[in-house]
């Protein structure tokens, strides 16, 4: 099985930073895309950050140039470094990841539990 488990939510004032982090384990053999979603309430989950295996980045408008996604390829993990926190930026964040857990697998998609992200004015 796999799993995802994610840290670093809480709470913040606005202005404020937080670093998410997510780390895969269980039996992979390869990770591509990882990303970060997040879902506040009465809102669709949306797209926050996405990281390829080669290190291409995407980022929703909203976060750019306050957010950065980065991963660490040898313990499975990644980050979403949060700067400049607005408390529309409040949502439950959610880890997702395409993972191959054999060599002639096929590639699924995980999702971790979500860690809550708070903002105050």
């Amino acid at each position: 099985q796999v799993q995802l488990v994610e840290s670093g939510g809480g709470l913040v004032q606005a202005g404020g930073s937080l670093r998410l982090s997510c780390a895969a384990s269980g039996t992979i053999f390869s990770i591509n895309a990882m990303g970060w979603y997040r879902q506040a309430p009465g809102k669709q989950r949306e797209l926050v950050a996405h990281i390829t295996s080669g290190g291409n980045t995407y980022y929703l408008a909203d976060v750019k140039g306050r957010f950065t996604i980065s991963r660490n390829n040898v313990v499975n993990t990644v980050y979403l470094q949060m700067n400049s926190l607005k408390p529309e930026d409040t949502a439950a964040y959610y880890c997702n990841a395409q993972i191959t857990r054999s060599r002639f697998g096929t590639e699924n998609n995980y999702w971790g539990q979500g860690t809550q992200v708070t903002v105050s004015s």
